[in-house]
Parts: C-alpha cells; structure tokens; sequence
C-alpha cells in the first residue's frame, strides 16, 4: 500500500556551521528545515497512541542534532542526512526535506537558498525463488 498521509514540521530552526568558505564554518549560522514524511496514519488514528506514528517533537530534536553536527559543505549533503535519518522510522515510506540558509554569503540581495530533496525507503530486496521456503 502506497501511503499518502502526511506529518510536516515547518520551520525547524538550528545553528551549524555547514558551508564550503571557512567563515561560514568558524562562525556557523542559521539553518530552517522543513521536513515532510509519507507515513499510513491509520494504526494511530485508529489506536490514539503516539507509539503508532512518528513523534513530531523528538523529530524536530533529531533535525537539530543533525543541523548541529559534523560540518559538511553542500545543503544537499546536508539534507540527505536529515532524510537519511527520518527514513529510519519503521513506519516512515518518504521524506522530503527542505533546507533554507538564509544568511548564505550571496553578495546580491535574495530572500532566501533552499534545497529540497525526496527520498524514498528502498523497496525491499526480492529473495531468490525458492529461498527459505520449505522442501
């Protein structure tokens, strides 16, 4: 089953120091996630108990951490690890993920940077006919 129910965080606000010039990563800055997952909300509608569905607040703990760690140079690096990691929920099929830097060193005037990408959990890997089925 394909699932199209959604949980989005938007906004998630956390200081790195990702970048590829050496002040960007001396001083760090600001970074906002946005992370949408494709998730079957029904066992938790159904259920009405959290362990059901991915917890939104230690999701935005997690996107913090990440932001906050190793520094790597490209925002599609960076979000690749944040997608990476939503993608280790059990019940999380897709997830995209948005990432704004909105100080990036642009010497014209802009609003914002982002990079967004999708990732989906690999389907799973097909056995060999007649593995592990009984003679």
């Amino acid at each position: 089953m394909d699932p199209v129910d959604e949980i989005t965080l938007t906004g998630v606000r956390a200081w790195g120091h990702h970048g590829v010039y050496d002040d960007e990563r001396a001083q760090g800055q600001e970074f906002v996630v946005d992370l949408t997952l494709r998730i079957d909300t029904a066992p938790a509608a159904a259920s009405d108990d959290v362990v059901d569905t991915v917890h939104y607040g230690e999701l935005a703990e997690r996107i913090v951490a990440l932001v906050g760690a190793d520094p790597v140079n490209l925002l599609e690096t960076l979000a690749a690890r944040i997608a990476d990691d939503a993608l280790t929920a059990p019940r999380v099929e897709q997830a995209v993920v948005t990432v704004h830097k909105p100080s990036a060193p642009i010497t014209v005037p802009f609003a914002d940077v982002s990079v967004t990408i999708r990732r989906t959990r690999p389907a799973p890997r097909a056995l060999p006919f007649g593995f592990g089925v009984a003679p």
